[in-house]
């Protein structure tokens, strides 16, 4: 290649160059237009921003205090279960003790009325039942003494009593 082709070749590349630098020039006054138009645009709006901003603060103070509020009147009424559950947990504790002891009493009464009914059984048993045993043993030895000696024979097997059938 010889320089003059080299030149030609340089010049267009500068001439490519300084076009595409143009064009950046171009799209670069478009943006500043369209920033300056949205600076305009928002330029009315800060003022409402900044009240805007000034009531949220005043608000997020607001809800800070009411949230110190809420946690303190939260904190009282947890500090408040805790001290009447306690005294809940000593009722019942207290309930529960004198419920077994009161058990424990009923249950040594239940032993002695059990105890005294055995021993009322058992004396019935032997001041009254067994003197009637014997006076009915008795009975029936002289029944049988005096149908012995009336000359009455023992009933055979066949002649037997209804009331003997029954335990046979």
């Amino acid at each position: 290649m010889d320089q003059m082709t080299l030149l030609y070749v340089i010049a267009g590349f500068v001439l490519v160059a300084a076009i595409a630098l143009c064009i950046q020039a171009g799209f670069l006054f478009g943006i500043y237009k369209a920033a300056r138009a949205m600076q305009e645009r928002v330029h009315p709006l800060v003022p409402k921003v900044d009240s805007l901003l000034d009531s949220a603060k005043t608000t997020v103070e607001h809800s800070k205090r009411q949230m110190l509020d809420i946690t303190s009147k939260a904190s009282d009424i947890l500090d408040s279960t805790k001290s009447q559950m306690a005294k809940v947990d000593a009722l019942v504790t207290d309930a529960t003790s004198r419920a077994k002891v009161q058990m424990d009493r009923v249950e040594m009464v239940l032993d002695d009325t059990i105890s005294r009914t055995h021993e009322t059984v058992a004396t019935v048993q032997g001041g009254i039942l067994r003197p009637l045993r014997e006076i009915q043993g008795l009975a029936v030895g002289i029944k049988t003494a005096v149908a012995h000696a009336a000359g009455a024979k023992r009933p055979s097997v066949a002649q037997v009593a209804s009331d003997e059938e029954m335990f046979i």
